[in-house]
């Protein structure tokens, strides 16, 4: 009776293990996940990075990365936002968890688009309110430059390289309209023309 019971149950879970296939759903137009079950679409959208420019003062807070990509190349405080988190609140948490920064968000700086990666990113401009700071688990090291001794070599994405040059010009008075991506980058290359996920970075 047992073994009658486990061989059913085996077969019912056997029965209702996930099966996608990728087709293109009734009143859609692109490829999608569906459940070949019951037909359920699993929908994958571009994922929000938010993150913030950090002033004190005359200079600028970086993170030297501890984790991949980009490790121990030097970022701006940003990450994924979360479930039911406003976007400013976001980049708010992501100062303190990977700085210790106390940040007070003063404006939109940029929306950038890396659709290599399906990212739509949000960037602030902010100032730190208290100088303490305090690498996080996601963090080397910190450092507060001023713009002059910005390592641009060592810095991990594209969209950190504009965030920095697009602050500088907020900093000298552009009009306060979010920036986009520079003409024609898609977060594809650095600067120097290396194509991103390179081992080199």
């Amino acid at each position: 009776m047992a073994e009658r019971l486990a061989a059913s149950i085996s077969f019912r879970m056997t029965d209702l293990a996930p099966s996608f296939s990728l087709r293109t759903p009734e009143d859609d137009s692109l490829p999608r996940r569906v459940c070949d079950h019951c037909g359920f679409v699993a929908y994958e959208n571009p994922k929000i990075v938010v993150g913030s420019v950090v002033r004190f003062e005359d200079r600028i807070l970086l993170c030297r990365r501890a984790i991949e990509p980009g490790r121990g190349r030097w970022t701006i405080p940003a990450g994924y936002l979360e479930l039911n988190e406003t976007p400013d609140a976001g980049a708010r948490r992501e100062a303190f968890e990977e700085a210790g920064a106390r940040i007070a968000i003063s404006r939109l700086l940029a929306v950038y688009s890396v659709p290599r990666i399906s990212q739509v990113q949000l960037i602030y401009r902010a100032r730190l309110v208290d100088p303490a700071l305090a690498a996080g688990p996601e963090s080397l090291e910190l450092k507060l430059v001023r713009p002059e001794d910005i390592p641009w070599d060592e810095l991990a994405f594209p969209s950190v390289h504009w965030a920095l040059r697009h602050d500088a010009e907020a900093e000298a008075g552009a009009p306060p309209v979010p920036f986009g991506n520079p003409d024609g980058e898609t977060g594809e290359r650095m600067p120097d023309g290396r194509a991103v996920g390179d081992e080199s970075l």
